[in-house]
């Protein structure tokens, strides 16, 4: 398959689909083409295919980067790993759910299948979930960049066993009644009929593994603490748009920490409105300048440039001083800045300057 198809079209489901109906749907679709199941010769890039669209559309954040940019903005932003490890636990449910496979670590589950697919270990490990944050600059930020600085709270190593869960000196072993993968089969007659389901091992909690002497101060490795993070901005940036920092975001026991999403929201300008990376403003003048013509200092958002109005300007005339926009994020070039002239008429004129205009109106 050489060109991307659409995500939505990939799954038979349409934008406005909920969580659960793209999941119903992949269910079916994996059903279909799982290469356990299908051997015809392109069952196996069909089940790639639609586990690529499911990976995208059920994660939340990818999925609006997905709306808003199409392939770019997802592609632009993750490998094919982190696209896929993002979404490990929903796929674990479904295979468990479909398969009856060992998610976790093996068997004909998603760990398996993805590393014989896409030829890779780590598809099959947890993973933290992403945490997104808004982070809200100015139009002077957007056009020098900026350096932010975040505490956020969330789960990190513990400083006591360095992240392992165990009192130093002490080890962890692999769960005997399920065998290191967390979970366990459990079979319930329901009125003649034998239900089969998984369910987490009560012996670990679902870890898989046994602490001969745990830490004391934190659970399984993992306490609620902060993190300092820091990085920059680049200039231009616009509102709406994303930055994706791999690893900073929340951490859990013997699995990936997940991603930090950062969304820049541009705060609205008491002067400027921007388009792009053009900016435009008013410059107010009154009807005598604006009929004899003037010379006017007009605010930009480093300095002050003189803008000469010519004898005659209308209202409502736009006027450009050139570079003095904002930067574009893939070129040197830098936008515009547009002068909208609002020409004010005096509400209140006294009898001379009533008497001026009426002797102005008659002239031929």
């Amino acid at each position: 398959m050489s060109a991307k198809r659409d995500y939505y079209e990939v799954l038979g489901v349409d934008k406005s689909s909920s969580p659960d109906e793209i999941k119903s749907q992949y269910r079916k679709l994996a059903l279909k083409f799982h290469p356990d199941r299908n051997k015809s010769p392109d069952a196996q890039e069909h089940f790639k295919e639609i586990s690529e669209a499911y990976a995208v559309l059920s994660d939340s954040s990818k999925r609006e980067l997905y709306d808003q940019h199409g392939h770019e903005g997802v592609d632009g932003r993750y490998s094919t790993e982190d696209i896929f490890r993002g979404a490990g636990g929903n796929f674990n449910d479904i295979f468990n759910d479909l398969f009856g496979g060992q998610g976790r670590r093996g068997g004909g589950g998603f760990g398996s299948v993805f590393e014989n697919l896409f030829g890779g270990g780590g598809f099959g490990r947890p993973r933290g979930n992403d945490l997104l944050h808004e982070c809200y600059i100015t139009l002077e930020d957007v056009l020098h960049g900026k350096q932010i600085e975040l505490d956020l709270k969330k789960f990190v190593d513990c400083p006591d066993c360095d992240g392992t869960g165990c009192k130093p000196g002490s080890s962890k072993s692999t769960c005997k009644d399920c065998g290191g993968y967390g979970q366990v089969r459990v079979r319930r007659n329901m009125g003649g009929m034998i239900l089969e389901s998984a369910q987490p091992c009560g012996k670990c909690q679902g870890s898989g593994e046994l602490f001969d002497d745990p830490c004391k101060k934190c659970q399984r490795g993992k306490v609620k603490g902060t993190k300092h993070v820091s990085f920059n901005l680049p200039p231009g940036i616009d509102n709406g748009d994303y930055l994706a920092m791999r690893g900073e975001g929340e951490s859990i026991p013997d699995g990936d920490p997940g991603d930090l999403h950062v969304r820049v929201r541009v705060e609205p300008h008491k002067l400027y409105r921007r388009d792009g990376t053009d900016l435009y403003c008013d410059a107010r003048i009154s009807m005598v300048d604006a009929t004899l013509g003037t010379e006017i200092n007009v605010k930009t958002l480093e300095n002050t440039e003189k803008l000469k109005i010519e004898s005659g300007t209308q209202p409502n005339s736009i006027l450009k001083i050139k570079s003095q926009g904002l930067p574009s994020p893939n070129s040197n070039r830098r936008g515009d800045l547009f002068v909208h002239i609002v020409v004010e008429i005096p509400k209140k004129l006294s009898k001379q300057q009533k008497s001026l205009l009426d002797e102005f109106q008659n002239l031929d």
